[in-house]
Parts: structure tokens; C-alpha cells; sequence
């Protein structure tokens, strides 16, 4: 089992190179090679400060269209899309449909004390997901968990039976370090050239115990091209907990993050709910588009830049993909 380590640690060798993917703007964080201080189980070591090297080349939206009852539309052309970057509209470099892409998927568990009634069938439900993702040799997918600690339990592998296994293992414990997972998954692991990236987190609902904050976790997922679909577990029915209040703090900042970064966030209160949530995300994730472009505006700022995609001939179609991204300049420090 493989160890991310202490709840705040940065890594030993890390550098950060945003890249062209086939007209891509990417992060593109080096493989980390350390030991933790765990028990010597493989991890990741701290050290600081850390430096992202980056420079504003391409940007790639992986991006969803849906119709008023929520079917998803496969068939429209490159010629239907208009892109617009702080209101500027852009030349669309490349399009293609995301689904013949390999895909590289990391599950992230909530296993803090409050997940306990329902471990067992948020195990069951993430391993029938992954069933359904893996059909392809160059699919992958890592599980994590996160608690008072975030841990990686796989690595990225297309063997269904380790992941099971590493699911299978898991126990409940702790407190909620949610977004120092995302934070930590994205940089450290959502990486590989030539792949989608997407992230499936299932919590019961607040962050109790980060260091990093929501809107660096939104940040990083964006600048990494990550999608992020997250399940909340925190309803009644038969998880046995109270139902929490609708629109609660919790309810809002998931929502915020799924949709800033092209997702879409599920609130489930029961067995049925969750693997409908599970099963909507694997038909989403094979149905999407692939548009890259590069910004007309070549400055790396550091500033967010807002990004709008139109399908000016379908007045009814409503587009899923990330609202934005920051440029950053060079030699940008990863910890501030």
C-alpha cells in the first residue's frame, strides 16, 4: 500500500512543466520517487519550497452537451462550437470526441468517522463503476482515501483486481482533509500525456482538517485539465444519518467545485441514488468533446481568465466544461 505520508507534505523532487498535448495547456507534475516516513511504505516526501515551471501554451476543455431532458448530444461538428476567452472569441485548434481518448481516473473516498454507517456501500458502488470504466487497456484509474490523512492505496493500473483490493481494504476513521486530497492527486499524479483526466470523490460532505483551501483545489484542477464529479453521501435514508439542510455551506462549495472545473456534483440518500450517481458519471465521461485553443492573449499574467463555449445554431443544448483558468507565469511557487 503506497503512502502519501503526513498530512502536510510537499514533494522531494517536483517540477511542474505546463505543456503542448496536442494543443494542450497543461500541467504536467513529475513522477515523485521518495519514500514516506511511514513505516518505509513508498511515498512522498516533503520538502520546500516547491516550484511549478509553466508557461501558457494551449488550452484543452473536455466538455459535456446535453439537451433539455439531459440526453447527451455525440454528433455535433467542430464548425458548431464558438469558444470566447474573457469575451474574445478564439481559434478552435484541434476538436475531437473525448471518448476515443485513453482515460486516467483517480477515485478519491471520504474514510473519516462520519462515513462509517456507509463504508460498505460506497466500497460496492466505487468497484461497479470501475467495472464499467475499464474497458480498455489504456484506461487506468488510482484509489485514494482521505481522512486525517490522505493516502494512496493504487497507484494508476488498469487491473481491476488490485483496485478492488485496495477498495475491499479500507476503514473508517478520523477527520475530513478533502481538499488537501484534491490538491495532492491533482498535482502529484494527474499528469500523463495523452490521457483525460478526470477525478470521482465520494464524501459525506464538509472539509475539517486542510491546509489548502476550496479555491486552491478548484485552481489546481483547472490548471491540470481535471474534471472533478463528486458524491455526497451525507443525506438519510439507508446511510443512517440525518439528512443535512438543503443548500447547506457543504452543499454549495461541492457544487462550486465539480462546476468550475466541467463536473457535476450528486447528492445521494440511498443504495439506488448512488449507483445512479456512478453510472451517470460513466456515460458522461464516454460522451464528451475535446476542443484546444490557443489564447490570443500569450501573456502568463497570473490572472483567471474566463472561458465561454456557444453553440450559436442550438438555442435548446447547455454545455458542461470549466469555467476558467489561471495563467500563470514562470517560476510560480506551488505553495502559495
Amino acid at each position: 500500500m503506497n503512502s502519501f505520508g503526513r498530512p502536510r507534505l510537499a514533494l522531494s523532487v517536483l517540477v511542474v512543466a505546463f505543456v503542448a498535448i496536442c494543443g494542450v495547456h497543461a500541467q504536467q507534475p513529475q513522477k515523485p520517487t521518495a519514500k514516506s516516513p511511514e513505516k518505509g511504505k513508498p511515498g512522498v516526501e516533503s520538502q520546500e519550497p516547491q516550484t511549478i515551471v509553466s508557461e501558457t501554451i494551449n488550452v484543452r476543455l473536455p466538455l459535456a452537451v446535453v439537451d433539455k431532458s439531459g440526453h447527451f448530444i455525440t454528433n455535433l461538428k467542430q464548425s458548431d462550437f464558438e469558444v470566447f476567452e474573457d469575451k474574445v472569441q478564439q481559434k478552435i485548434e484541434s476538436f475531437v470526441q473525448e471518448s476515443n481518448l485513453p482515460l486516467d481516473v483517480a477515485i478519491l473516498m471520504d474514510t473519516s468517522n462520519s462515513v462509517r454507517p456507509k463504508l460498505k456501500f460506497e466500497q460496492d458502488a466505487a468497484v461497479s463503476f470501475l467495472q464499467t470504466m475499464l474497458t480498455s487497456r489504456s484506461d487506468r484509474a488510482l484509489f485514494a482515501t482521505f481522512d486525517s490523512q490522505v493516502e494512496l492505496h493504487q497507484d494508476f493500473t488498469n487491473r481491476l483486481e488490485l483496485l478492488t483490493k485496495a477498495i475491499d481494504a479500507v476503514k473508517a476513521r478520523g477527520e475530513t482533509r478533502f481538499y488537501d486530497a484534491v490538491y495532492r492527486v491533482c498535482e502529484e499524479k494527474m499528469q500523463a500525456q495523452g490521457k483525460r483526466r478526470a477525478m470521482v470523490i465520494i464524501t459525506d460532505g464538509d472539509d475539517t482538517a486542510s491546509d489548502r483551501t476550496l479555491n486552491q483545489a478548484i485552481d489546481i484542477a483547472q490548471r491540470s485539465e481535471t474534471v472533478i464529479y463528486v458524491i455526497s453521501t451525507k443525506q438519510g435514508g439507508f446511510f443512517g444519518v440525518q439528512a443535512g439542510m438543503v443548500d447547506a455551506k457543504e452543499d454549495k462549495e461541492i457544487k462550486r467545485m465539480a462546476e468550475e472545473t466541467g463536473g457535476r456534483s450528486f447528492f445521494t440518500s440511498s443504495v439506488i441514488d448512488l449507483e445512479k450517481s456512478f453510472t451517470a458519471i460513466a456515460k458522461e465521461l464516454r460522451s464528451q468533446y475535446l476542443i484546444a485553443y490557443a489564447p490570443s492573449n500569450e501573456k502568463p499574467d497570473s490572472k483567471f481568465r474566463q472561458i465561454e463555449v456557444k453553440l450559436p445554431g442550438y438555442k435548446d443544448l447547455r454545455i458542461r466544461t470549466k469555467r476558467g483558468y489561471t495563467a500563470l507565469p514562470r517560476s510560480i511557487s506551488a505553495s502559495k
